[in-house]
């Protein structure tokens, strides 16, 4: 017997990317499970699938930053509660992060694939679920997004949660109306705009090397740091919150619209995100 939930849940996150660098992802979970019924009739209850699963997803790969071990120029030190990484783009400009180990997730690929990961996944998670289940495939699929979308990473200080983490990110979609009529030549412009970008705050940035933005902050859950190269990085006044992203795209869109009505939907990741009109 099989049993399958859809769109169990989403997963946000980070990685590495051999030729992008540093990614935002979103992904949409599809589980299947295999087994024999047990004494209630089920192969699981779907409450139990939904919490186990959730629960991992949350504190393992959830807003953390994947890292493919086996890619090319990689390396990983831990050292008193942190991890470092560093790696080089391909045209020799550093990459390097330092976070509290559980936001960096070493993972034994040589590239962070949906299907990669969901085997990764599923040989730690089949061992949560009672003896009935005996099988388990799951699937990490992207959203169907029909215009623009961008991937971007950022970090939020002040976050409780773990958004607080420097390096996690979204792949969202985003929406701009100009007096009420949807404008899909913008729309393109600012994804394309912000192709793979890291979202920092101007408050959060150090002097670093020429061409290189670096940010550090201390959160609840420990100090952070990131060094990237600045073509990569688009900063703002503020924290980087999808509301404060939905403000700062509408103000700017005004400056050379001025005589425009403007409404902006920021999303972050899917099904979420904040509306700014000016």
């Amino acid at each position: 017997m099989k049993l399958f939930v859809n769109n169990l849940t989403n997963v946000d996150f980070s990685y590495l990317h051999s030729s992008r660098g540093l990614m935002g992802e979103s992904w949409l979970l599809q589980l299947e499970l295999d087994g024999a019924l047990n004494e209630q009739g089920m192969v699981c209850d779907f409450g139990v699938v939904k919490k186990l699963t959730r629960e991992w997803m949350d504190s393992t790969i959830d807003h953390a930053l994947l890292v493919p071990t086996k890619m090319n120029d990689i390396k990983i030190e831990h050292a008193l509660g942190q991890t470092r990484v560093d790696w080089l783009y391909p045209n020799g400009k550093s990459f390097h992060c330092q976070s509290p180990s559980k936001a960096i997730v070493a993972v034994d690929v040589e590239e962070i694939t949906p299907e990669a990961m969901a085997e990764w996944c599923r040989a730690q998670l089949i061992a949560l679920f009672p003896q009935e289940v005996r099988g388990l495939n799951l699937r990490f699929v992207p959203e169907v997004i029909d215009g623009a979308f961008y991937h971007y990473s950022h970090g939020l200080q002040q976050h409780d949660g773990n958004c607080q983490r420097i390096a996690h990110g979204h792949r969202s979609r985003i929406e701009i109306f100009l007096n009420n009529e949807r404008n899909h030549k913008l729309e393109q412009e600012w994804a394309a705009r912000w192709h793979d970008i890291y979202i920092g705050t101007s408050a959060h940035r150090k002097e670093s090397a020429e061409g290189m933005n670096t940010y550090e902050y201390r959160a609840p859950q420990g100090e952070f740091s990131l060094t990237l190269p600045t073509e990569y990085c688009s900063d703002i006044d503020t924290e980087s919150t999808v509301e404060q992203i939905a403000r700062h795209l509408a103000a700017r869109i005004k400056q050379i619209r001025p005589l425009d009505d403007v409404m902006v939907r920021a999303y972050e990741g899917v099904g979420k995100g904040a509306v700014s009109q000016v």
